[in-house]
């Protein structure tokens, strides 16, 4: 079980994350304002303390005015600590850490549903086939009220305490009371939680007779595995000749996982990808040679949410010449983070060393001025390089060279080969409102129809089905009932969009992820230019 994501348009991923910060002011002289009172204290001797860090806080364990909670503090200072190095440098506390460790791993153990908090109810919005909701019977659309003896709904809950009373060891049960439909009575199920699988592979399927398609979420210790299985279906069912690798909104995750994939377009001995620091000697990673299936044309798709990981992918196909690379500036993260486990079994993942592309480009952006690194989303839509393909073009001026001599940029993320804006024509404050509601509509609207008067393939779905009138008035009504009030001017600058996610949202109900990806990729502009580019047959850089 997971939080479902919430997509914007292939892009403008959240990329802003917050640091909790400490501000310590330990007076040294008599203040010189009126109304404040300062006492010299009584006698009080320490124990041995290590450091100054040490000692202050045992003074406030022991002479504080009010209780505190000592490892609060300690994992406050910690933090403040770290947010003064680099904004990748962390620390995750034991569950914080165990969390990013299950979703990195390629499985968790929990009760295989996905859900949204939507007006502060836990809302089930997929159900994972064959998992333990499924054989428990809990539906789409279902709402948890209930989690073992404790109210869930109208009490603020959070997504990160809905995993933590979802989850736990395989085998272990947990009661659900479970508001189903129109009902006003609770249902309650026991649900034995199991091994589920995190799938880091989100569709693999062919645009054309000759073109295929694989989206990738992230990097975790399955994507080799689940790449070579997608790749084999694509290749032995389809004859595949030329792939599309999307890797848009792909934050990046384990090194050897994105340079195993490489290696499968790259003959043996050629450098992926670099990483060297202070202390760091240079550390070279290269292609180990086994591919096991021939792919001609190669297009990937990156846009400013591809961090990381996707960027060293990103990075060594371009600098190669190997194939193109296709639509905006990425993210922009090259610091690599060794993680040393701490006492309390949280960790600290401390930045060791930088990555580099093959022919020498650094591909972390400058980071100094925490502000303006944290609104880099912001900053880009305002300046126009979302948008606009000349600002886009002089975002970064430090020239480098392809194998083919061809001059690429770096300094700041992978600069594309062809550059396709954001399209924000259809963005009005209704439509980003009513975004992430398409999610809830979809189940509920599908629980209500007949499934057998509709498309039973994704195929003929996204080929033959279009959003009825009624059922975009029903989104509206559906919209207006959680407190998003109609606004006629605004639904008919938004209306075409909103009913593409909404088909798209369906799609995924009825279809899982590929159905989702089949409906937005049937009219997406990176997705058409890959598709010109790999018929046309011309390699990078030429014309």
């Amino acid at each position: 079980m997971r939080a479902s994501a919430k997509r914007l348009q292939h892009s403008l991923p959240l990329l802003l994350a917050s640091v909790l910060a400490v501000g310590m002011f330990i007076g040294q002289k008599l203040p010189r304002y009126d109304g404040h009172l300062w006492v010299k204290p009584a006698s009080y001797r320490l124990s041995a303390a290590k450091s100054p860090i040490e000692e202050v806080l045992q003074y406030i364990e022991a002479r504080y005015v009010d209780s505190v909670n000592r490892l609060r503090l300690q994992e406050d200072v910690i933090r403040l600590l770290l947010s003064r190095l680099d904004p990748h440098s962390i620390y995750l506390s034991p569950e914080e850490l165990r969390m990013e460790e299950e979703m990195l791993s390629g499985s968790f153990e929990g009760i295989g549903v996905e859900f949204l908090v939507l007006n502060d109810t836990i809302q089930v919005m997929s159900v994972i086939s064959g998992g333990p909701s499924e054989r428990a019977g809990i539906l789409i659309g279902d709402k948890i009220v209930v989690v073992g003896d404790s109210t869930v709904a109208g009490v603020g809950i959070t997504n990160a305490e809905v995993i933590r009373r979802l989850r736990g060891p395989k085998g272990s049960t947990v009661r659900l009371g479970i508001l189903r439909g129109q009902e006003n009575k609770l249902r309650y199920f026991t649900v034995e939680r199991d091994i589920i699988p995190v799938h880091s592979v989100d569709a693999a399927y062919m645009l054309d007779e000759q073109i295929g398609y694989i989206k990738i979420n992230r990097f975790s210790a399955t994507t080799r595995q689940e790449f070579m299985e997608a790749m084999e279906r694509l290749v032995k069912q389809y004859n595949m000749k030329h792939l599309v690798l999307d890797l848009r909104g792909n934050p990046g995750g384990y090194l050897n996982e994105a340079t195993d994939l490489l290696s499968q377009f790259f003959p043996k001995g050629k450098l992926l990808v670099y990483t060297e620091g202070r202390a760091e000697p240079r550390q070279e990673y290269k292609s180990h040679g086994r591919t096991y299936f021939n792919v001609d044309g190669l297009v990937v798709l990156v846009d400013e949410g591809s961090a990381s990981a996707s960027e060293i992918v990103a990075g060594a196909v371009q600098d190669h010449d190997r194939g193109w690379v296709v639509g905006r500036r990425t993210f922009g993260k090259g610091l690599v983070q060794a993680e040393y486990p701490l006492s309390n079994s949280g960790a600290l993942r401390l930045t060791t060393s930088r990555y580099y592309t093959p022919s020498g480009r650094c591909i972390q952006r400058a980071y100094k001025n925490e502000e303006n690194y944290e609104a880099e989303a912001q900053r880009r839509l305002h300046n126009g390089e979302l948008t606009d393909s000349s600002v886009h073009k002089i975002a970064d001026t430090t020239r480098y060279f392809t194998g083919a001599g061809r001059v690429v940029y770096g300094g700041g993320g992978i600069m594309p080969d062809i550059f396709i804006p954001l399209d924000t024509s259809f963005w009005t404050d209704y439509y980003l409102q009513v975004l992430p509601l398409l999610s809830s509509f979809a189940a509920h609207w599908l629980k209500g129809q007949d499934r057998s008067t509709l498309p039973t393939t994704a195929t003929e779905f996204v080929s033959r089905y279009s959003i009825p009138a009624d059922l975009s008035h029903q989104l509206a009504d559906y919209a207006a009932s959680r407190g998003i009030p109609f606004n006629a001017q605004q639904w008919q600058k938004s209306r075409r969009e909103l009913q593409r996610q909404l088909k798209a949202h369906i799609a995924r109900q009825l279809f899982q992820q590929e159905g989702y990806y089949r409906v937005l990729n049937d009219d997406d502009p990176a997705v058409e230019k890959a598709l010109q580019l790999l018929r046309r047959g011309a390699a990078p850089g030429l014309k």
